[in-house]
């Protein structure tokens, strides 16, 4: 499994940026595929996930009414929509896919910065 992020970019506070996820591989081993990220000096926190063959999405409290993830089959992609940036939303995004036998595949990140 390879994932390829894309979609980062430079913002000003209340804009929008979309943030893509490309993955290759069986999708009959995707269980789900979800968007964490790491700013300077602080830990990677999760941001959102989508299961793949159910659509069922969750979302971190801090991005909630402000983030959509949304999956397009026929591409094997995730999107993450994010409106309403705040500068605590800069960091670096990073996709993460867990397969159905457990394993954790992580691509580059990509970084987001809102300015205020």
């Amino acid at each position: 499994v390879q994932l390829q992020a894309s979609g980062g970019g430079l913002v000003q506070a209340g804009g929008s940026l979309r943030l893509s996820c490309a993955a290759s591989g069986r999708t009959s081993s995707f269980y789900a595929i979800g968007w964490w990220r790491q700013a300077p000096g602080k830990e990677r926190e999760f941001v959102a996930s989508i299961d793949w063959s159910a659509g069922t999405t969750y979302y971190a409290n801090s991005v909630k009414g402000r983030f959509t993830i949304s999956r397009d089959v026929a591409k094997n992609a995730v999107n993450l929509q994010m409106n309403s940036l705040k500068p605590e939303d800069t960091a670096d995004y990073y996709c993460k896919l867990r397969a159905t036998n457990g394993a954790n595949y992580w691509g580059k990140g990509t970084q987001v910065t809102v300015s205020s």
